[in-house]
């Protein structure tokens, strides 16, 4: 990831709507939601909810499937995976001990929400 793409990830979640929206996507999982759903998981108003899921599809950050009339949209997590990889890049200098806390955390997030993590 550029730093242009990741400037255009940051900017779409620098709004609490759509940092709402993507983070319910990515805890629904690859089946997503319709954009209706979506409204209502974050207590939205459908009109005002597209602009902010095209805003999150145009970052990338999110993906959109056309089902009849109905749009699903996912979270993109190889895009959300790429921007934390752009975050962490150049991570600690080569000192893997100062990295352990975070190491943990993110391997925090492969265990399922009904285990205890991070101490």
């Amino acid at each position: 990831m550029d730093t242009e793409h990741a400037l255009t990830a940051f900017d779409a979640l620098s709004q609490p709507t759509r940092l709402a929206i993507f983070r319910r996507l990515v805890k629904i999982g690859p089946e997503g939601l319709p954009a209706g759903e979506v409204a209502e998981a974050v207590n939205g108003r459908q009109n005002t909810i597209s602009s902010h899921l095209a805003a999150l599809t145009r970052s990338g950050l999110i993906v959109s499937q056309r089902e009849g009339r109905t749009i699903r949209y996912s979270a993109n997590y190889k895009a959300a995976g790429d921007l934390v990889a752009f975050l962490l890049e150049d991570c600690c200098g080569g000192r893997p001990e100062v990295c352990a806390p975070l190491v943990t955390n993110l391997s925090c997030l492969q265990q399922s929400a009904t285990e205890p993590c991070c101490d």
